[in-house]
């Protein structure tokens, strides 16, 4: 019988669904069984906002720790909680298909957001969010939010808030029943979400041992890695981390890299914006499998092409102004 590898993950209701998930392709692809270990982090403990914490990272110190420890043999993170900057010892192995990368939001009565009251609540933790709520819809306040997306949702059933604004992807994979809240998904051309989100980064050691790596390998979608790479390099060049109020959704449709990318000022007076669309070398569409690392180094290969592409959109922001709204201080 093949070894059992063991899964590092937080505990949130959303973190063990995803993990269950990841580990039940794991061992239908590879035959291995997968053991999930739960990992406490600071962001599941501490209610101050995120960017009181420093941003996304506070959810995958812990699980890092855990892995560099021996404790787990791999991880699994929700792409967007994890910082742009990635340790040398550690590599993404495999970026499983992404889910919806959407927003939605959630109300009592399925008001869309534009045509919420005047004073209405809307929660959200999110500085894009934010500004993109506000862009939306100026006359509503929006409220910081945290916890879980059982309580978020209570909290406009109680009467609390009048809506929040949530992943598509988290409903998704919890299997929510909404029941009578009304559901407003939000497009991504005109409400592109945080980069890499929808997308889940399965997460080892760089010298993980070769059962570990070749089962990794088999659940890594290409298609989804380039264009999360592309995303991530834009908020990387950007140096934007959790603080900074930015979208940026990349598709790969055939040979076409479309990239969205939004700069939001955080109270969303103002916004600078840039689309463009990349054309790859058609040897380099998307497959599954590559399970190679996202290796960004030089040469014709996929992911250097959604680097370069990535990079080329943080210029063309940042000519137009983009330093000005970004606060770079918070370098991810």
């Amino acid at each position: 019988m093949m070894r059992t590898l063991r899964l590092g993950t937080r505990r949130s209701n959303l973190a063990m669904a995803q993990s269950q998930q990841v580990a039940d392709t794991i061992t239908a692809v590879t035959g291995h069984p997968v053991e999930l270990v739960p990992i406490v982090s600071e962001g599941d403990v501490s209610r101050a906002s995120l960017s009181q914490m420093g941003g996304t990272g506070v959810f995958a110190t812990a699980l890092r720790e855990a892995l560099l420890a021996g404790e787990c043999d791999f991880l699994v993170h929700s792409l967007k909680d994890l910082p742009t900057a990635q340790p040398p010892e550690l590599v993404i192995a495999a970026t499983p298909v992404r889910e919806d990368a959407r927003d939605v939001v959630v109300t009592r009565d399925g008001t869309p957001l534009h045509l919420l009251r005047p004073g209405a609540l809307v929660g959200t933790g999110s500085p894009r969010r934010r500004a993109q709520v506000h862009r939306r819809n100026p006359r509503v306040e929006v409220r910081d939010l945290r916890g879980n997306v059982d309580s978020r949702l209570q909290r406009v059933r109680d009467g609390e808030l009048d809506a929040v604004v949530l992943a598509a992807a988290g409903l998704a994979r919890i299997g929510i029943d909404l029941g009578d809240l009304g559901l407003e998904p939000l497009g991504l051309a005109a409400w592109p979400t945080a980069a890499g989100q929808g997308a889940l980064a399965v997460e080892t050691t760089a010298d993980a041992a070769a059962d570990v790596q070749a089962a990794l390998a088999r659940i890594d979608d290409t298609t989804t890695r380039i264009a999360v790479t592309a995303e991530r390099t834009v908020l990387a060049a950007l140096e934007a981390g959790c603080h900074a109020p930015v979208g940026v959704h990349a598709d790969l449709a055939g040979d076409d890299l479309r990239i969205d990318a939004v700069v939001y000022a955080l109270d969303g007076s103002s916004r600078i914006g840039m689309d463009r669309v990349a054309v790859f070398p058609r040897e380099y569409g998307g497959s599954q499998g590559s399970g190679d690392g996202a290796d960004a180094a030089e040469g014709a290969n996929p992911i250097a092409y959604a680097v370069r592409a990535g990079s080329d959109v943080a210029r063309r922001l940042l000519d137009n102004g983009a330093a000005e709204l970004v606060p770079r201080e918070s370098t991810p």
